[in-house]
């Protein structure tokens, strides 16, 4: 887009309007960063009852025919073939260099493949589909369909009381159920480090859905700057922050994504851009890695600030920081070399000329409460 192109609207646009939504530009669309509520209330509410998120600004995409979970094993560290119907995977685009194109969820829908995309990365993302996969499946991009995400402990208890069958999933498996009489794509999971639903519904009927889902005094609507902060007290990586097409999964600290059946023992061991190199350093190790880090005072250090060590060498940086408000604290991720980055370690973050100290600390900063059955 240009930076003259006008903003697009979700289907849920004149809700967040009513509701009286702060809106923002953010990837090309008009979001709602926070509700009269706060971002901060909104980050409790979610944290201990159920927030709804409209997140339908990403990307979402069926690839449909036999080869379809071959082809795009060509372009993900993860097993896609064998990937069980019904069932999600978190999976990673990368580039020949090992770095990351971005992140996404890849489901087997039974008869197709769903992928869920970054909104800032979708355009690239479709371009890189259709350049390598177009020979070898079917590309649907859905743009009739909304994505709203369902987050917090009370998700499943409201969801059940529509769907019942709901209450039969666990984290990462995905369903088609009828939500207010429509057929939806239904997956357990989220961005929150929550319990959770994100539900793919026909946009015509998205706002009805979220007027039903709000109706119960248990959810609230949430914006991204909530969802943002939860992300960053679950450990979760955002794409242009964690990740990016210079840093490999294996920096950050991502190899439990890097399904066994693709590594170097594995039944069908690399055949993806990069996997040289993800391979290689699986096997070596790398020289810096994804830690947590916490402030060790009161102010929030930001995305950008420069970490250095004793001696005042700047050793890494802070890819996410800002307050975490279920700590009532800090809290920031970032990368160092692999020798600084064991849980206890001091270092210190330039902030504005001043030397933050910061110490690292194991990730999440909240326990994760997905639901395993």
């Amino acid at each position: 887009m240009t930076d003259n192109a006008p903003l697009k609207h979700t289907a849920l646009f004149n809700l967040h309007q009513r509701l009286g939504a702060k809106l923002v530009p953010f990837a090309g669309y008009e979001m709602p960063v926070h509700y009269p509520f706060g971002i901060k209330k909104e980050h409790l509410h979610t944290r201990a009852q159920a927030g709804l998120f409209d997140v339908s600004h990403m990307g979402q995409i069926r690839l449909r025919g036999k080869r379809a979970a071959t082809a795009l094993e060509r372009l993900v560290p993860v097993d896609i073939i064998d990937l069980p119907k019904g069932c999600q995977r978190y999976a990673l685009f990368t580039n020949e260099l090992g770095g990351v194109l971005d992140d996404l969820m890849v489901t087997n829908a039974g008869d197709h493949l769903f992928l869920v995309v970054n909104a800032g990365c979708k355009e690239q993302d479709i371009a890189h589909l259709q350049l390598h996969l177009k020979d070898q499946c079917d590309i649907e991009i859905l743009t009739d369909h909304a994505l709203l995400a369902l987050q917090g402990p009370a998700a499943a208890h409201v969801l059940a009381e529509l769907v019942p069958e709901s209450a039969e999933m666990v984290f990462m498996t995905a369903r088609t159920l009828v939500l207010n009489g429509v057929e939806c794509l239904v997956s357990r999971s989220g961005y929150t480090g929550e319990d959770g639903f994100e539900i793919s519904v026909p946009n015509q009927h998205a706002e009805a859905l979220a007027q039903l889902l709000l109706a119960n005094e248990l959810v609230k609507m949430i914006g991204l700057g909530a969802r943002d902060s939860l992300r960053l007290e679950a450990g979760l990586c955002l794409y242009g922050h964690e990740l990016t097409p210079a840093i490999t999964p294996v920096e950050a600290s991502l190899l439990w994504a890097l399904s066994k059946t693709r590594r170097a023992d594995g039944a069908r061991a690399g055949g993806y851009m990069g996997a040289e190199k993800i391979l290689a350093q699986i096997a070596n190790g790398v020289e810096r890695k994804r830690v947590g880090l916490k402030p060790l005072g009161k102010m929030p250090v930001r995305e950008g600030a420069e970490l250095v060590d004793e001696a005042g060498n700047v050793v890494g940086f802070v890819s996410s920081g800002g307050f975490g408000v279920s700590l009532n604290a800090p809290v920031a991720m970032g990368y160092l070399p692999t020798e600084l980055a064991q849980a206890g370690t001091l270092v210190n973050a330039l902030v504005r000329n001043k030397s933050v100290p910061m110490q690292v600390v194991t990730l999440p900063f909240v326990k994760p409460n997905y639901y395993r059955g």
